[in-house]
């Protein structure tokens, strides 16, 4: 029998054209060819920690979107959802490693991806999730995406699953004022991934207090990078306090920090379906997140579910000492 997945994850998967090395992309004679995209790399992140896991969004009817869905396919995510444009041209980015970082030049205007709409929230496959996780990165694609996550988020379209919602803010993309509509939409979602300096970017808030007191989402995460991540549990009217867990970043190599927040989701959301504490879905989010950072990949290499499971069950302190 063909289960269900447990996660849907809605976006734009583009082709990745990335140099070998550390060298910067003027620079290059040749470039190494892969996919990624915001919610595909939390997909592929989530089956290969062994969650079933989908992909639905637009490709064109193009060499490059084919090598999409045969890498998502290979990775385990299902894309048996997943339209092929005709007309219009599967998304590309560029990486260009520099001194201060990897930089990302975006060539998806028109691309096929821009043209999903509410349509989409008419298929079955988002109803038989547990949980459906989307981005703000969709919401500046297009007029048509953003009336998609509105449906999605705002207007609950399809009834049921969670909805998980990484800010994602992506200045380069946006063409009005972002502040207001990721708002609209994070106040909205069940679950919410947010970055400290990113809020700080968007809304003025300086620290995870000040971003929790605008987001009353059942449940926020504040990630802060190398410091660590907050999570803010459900207010109940019995309980005035709400629950509250921090839980430090270890000490990871850094690469590349493309993709990494993806990670981090994958793991948070791994251990939601795993029904594990806050602090182990924050411990989780943590290490899938470090496995990003020590490779160029937008996707961790796969993780072995016994060093998993070691990591988290350190007490505090040897978590605190924890080099990776």
């Amino acid at each position: 029998m063909h289960l269900p997945p447990e996660v849907v994850c809605v976006g734009e998967t583009m082709a990745v054209l990335s140099p070998p090395d550390t060298g910067p992309l003027a620079r290059q004679t040749h470039l190494a060819l892969t996919v990624g995209g915001a919610e595909s790399n939390v997909a592929c992140a989530l089956a290969a920690l062994g969650h079933r896991a989908a992909w639905l969004g637009r490709v064109g009817d193009d060499p490059l979107g084919r090598r999409v869905l045969d890498d998502l396919t290979a990775r385990g995510v299902d894309v048996t959802a997943a339209e092929t444009d005709p007309h219009r041209p599967t998304g590309v980015y560029f990486k260009d490693p520099g001194p201060e970082g990897t930089g990302t030049y975006y060539y998806r205007r028109d691309s096929a991806a821009t043209a999903m709409t509410p349509a989409l929230t008419a298929h079955p496959l988002l109803r038989a999730a547990r949980v459906l996780h989307l981005t703000g990165i969709t919401a500046a694609l297009s007029a048509p995406c953003a009336d998609l996550l509105t449906d999605l988020i705002v207007h609950r379209t399809v009834p049921g699953p969670l909805i998980s919602f990484d800010v994602n803010h992506r200045p380069a993309l946006w063409t009005a004022d972002a502040a207001p509509a990721l708002l609209t939409l994070a106040r909205a979602a069940d679950l919410v991934f947010v970055g400290r300096d990113e809020a700080e970017t968007l809304w003025g808030t300086r620290t995870p207090a000040q971003i929790r007191a605008l987001i009353p989402a059942p449940t926020l995460v504040v990630k802060d990078a190398s410091h660590g991540a907050t999570v803010y549990g459900t207010r109940h009217a019995h309980d005035p306090q709400e629950a509250t867990a921090f839980v430090p970043a270890p000490a990871a190599r850094v690469v590349e920090h493309v993709g990494a927040g993806d990670a981090f989701a994958a793991g948070y959301l791994a251990a939601l379906l795993e029904s594990r504490t806050p602090e182990d879905s924050l411990r989780l989010g943590h290490l899938v997140a470090a496995a990003t950072l020590a490779t160029r990949a937008d996707v961790p290499p796969p993780l072995t579910r016994t060093t998993l499971d070691d990591h988290l069950s350190l007490d505090d302190a040897a978590w605190s000492a924890l080099t990776l």
